[in-house]
């Protein structure tokens, strides 16, 4: 009850920030006060007011001595695909998607926006027909897509939208551990999320990575093309011109797992 509006329609406990016990101890008071459970002069009020000036005491001390060390936002680890991958040209914009990329949007990204796991990119389709932008990008994980990003796509192209997914494939669940992703049940390699995705019907769809080469002699399906991923602004500039849903799967594997495969001796 202590997070609900108090009688006077005002928050009685602030619900986006920390409670410290100082703050608690306020509020209890003030209750206290407005229910006339410690009416003025009483012993209770007394004591109430003596431990509240101890209280204020305190913060006074705690305020004096801190010191503002500046803010220092979190970015991406040294190496990160994500580093390059959200990257979007010169006047477009994103959408983020849940996941370690999500940093983007307090980065210059031009990248903002945030949703459920499987609804990324989908809040564009209620903004296309308000809005004079044509296209937007949206970012969606490896593992979000398997769990259920796949299904944020078939509704981008159900609905008919101009809309750029970037599947980003770092082969590792970073933000829950660095589970591998492809190569077990619980997760889809590059091959089928293409696979899947050309299935579904998207307008167009590449494979963007830091190793070309390792797809030499895989067949692909048809009209599939792989690009380093120096390429990577070029194709955006191009993709954002077409008109239906299209992807750009960016393959890089996350530079934490790499670390940790090369000291296993794995990688």
């Amino acid at each position: 009850e202590w997070s609900m509006p108090n009688p006077s329609e005002n928050w009685l406990l602030r619900a986006k920030a920390d409670l410290s016990p100082a703050i608690i101890a306020k509020a209890i008071a003030k209750r206290l006060t407005k229910l006339g459970l410690a009416p003025a002069g009483s012993e209770i009020a007394q004591r109430m007011e003596t431990r509240l000036a101890v209280v204020a005491a305190r913060e006074r001390e705690l305020s004096a001595i801190t010191v503002n060390t500046g803010e220092r936002a979190p970015w991406f680890c040294s190496g990160c695909p994500h580093n390059t991958s959200t990257r979007v040209p010169e006047g477009s914009r994103a959408m983020a998607g849940i996941g370690c990329h999500f940093m983007a949007v307090w980065m210059d990204r031009s990248t903002s926006t945030f949703s459920q796991m499987g609804g990324e990119g989908v809040a564009w389709v209620g903004q296309a027909p308000f809005t004079k932008d044509t296209h937007v990008f949206a970012n969606l994980g490896d593992g979000t897509y398997f769990h259920s990003g796949s299904l944020a796509i078939r509704q981008s192209i159900a609905a008919g939208v101009n809309v750029t997914y970037k599947v980003l494939y770092n082969d590792a669940v970073a933000m829950t551990g660095g589970q591998q992703v492809g190569e077990r049940p619980e997760g889809h390699s590059v091959l089928q999320i293409v696979n899947s995705l050309v299935s579904e019907g998207v307008a167009k769809l590449v494979v963007v990575t830091d190793q070309p080469e390792k797809y030499a002699g895989v067949a692909l399906a048809p009209g599939v093309t792989v690009h380093h991923r120096d390429e990577l602004d070029r194709i955006q500039r191009e993709f954002r011109e077409l008109k239906g849903t299209t992807v750009i799967v960016y393959d890089q594997t996350c530079a934490t797992e790499k670390r940790r495969r090369r000291k296993r001796g794995k990688m």
